[in-house]
């Protein structure tokens, strides 16, 4: 039998979608339950579970049971892959920006 290993969790998918990366963000500021979560959004509590098992497998955040809740907690070293490709772009941003500035100043001179 010959075993494939499993694919490295996509963190790009896992923050693609909107509800997933708001979820990170209130995650950021605090661990919070499932119910937490779910009540800042307009969908089911199963579908707010099935976004949080996208970023648990993602490795984005870590589950903890207390008691009957599960409680969340965001790893933001997990996002290295997404800084790391956004840094190959930081240099037009630079460069827009640098430009932007000799622009403004160059007007302010008049």
């Amino acid at each position: 039998m010959v075993v494939t290993p499993q694919p490295e969790p996509d963190v790009f998918c896992a923050i693609s979608h909107p509800a997933r990366r708001r979820m990170l963000d209130l995650l950021a500021a605090a661990d919070r339950s499932v119910g937490a979560i779910a009540a800042h959004f307009e969908m089911s509590r199963p579908a707010v579970s099935q976004h949080l098992r996208v970023l648990l497998d993602a490795g984005l955040v870590t589950e903890q049971r207390h008691g009957r809740e599960r409680h969340y907690h965001f790893v933001p070293d997990r996002l290295g892959p997404v800084r790391e490709w956004i840094a190959q772009y930081e240099r037009f941003w630079d460069e827009r920006l640098g430009r932007l500035q000799k622009l403004l100043s160059e007007g302010t001179t008049e």
